[in-house]
C-alpha cells in the first residue's frame, strides 16, 4: 500500500500484505537512487504487516521505497516535508 500519511513529517507507516510465505525486503532510497535505510529484511508468513519509518534524521525531499518478495516487486514514492 501507499505510505500514510504522505506527505509526512517525520514518521510514516507502510502497510504490506504477503500472500505466500517467504523472504521480504523493503528498502528506502533517496531521489538519487542511494540506499537510505533497510526497513524489512527477513522471512514472513502469510498476512498483513505494517512498518513505521522515522525519517527525522533525513532532509526534506522525495524518497522511494521498494518491496521485494519471491513473486513481487513494487516501488512507491513518498514525500518528506519538514
Amino acid at each position: 500500500s501507499q505510505n500514510y500519511p504522505n506527505p509526512f513529517n517525520p514518521t510514516t507507516n507502510i502497510k504490506f500484505a504477503i500472500t505466500n510465505s517467504g523472504n521480504v525486503n523493503m528498502t528506502v532510497y533517496d531521489i538519487s537512487g542511494r540506499k537510505v535505510e533497510e526497513l524489512v529484511n527477513g522471512s514472513y508468513n502469510v498476512g498483513t504487516y505494517e512498518v513505521n519509518w522515522d525519517a527525522s534524521k533525513y532532509s526534506s525531499g522525495v524518497y522511494f521505497y521498494t518491496i521485494v518478495t519471491n513473486e513481487f516487486t513494487e516501488t512507491k514514492r513518498m514525500l518528506l516535508v519538514k
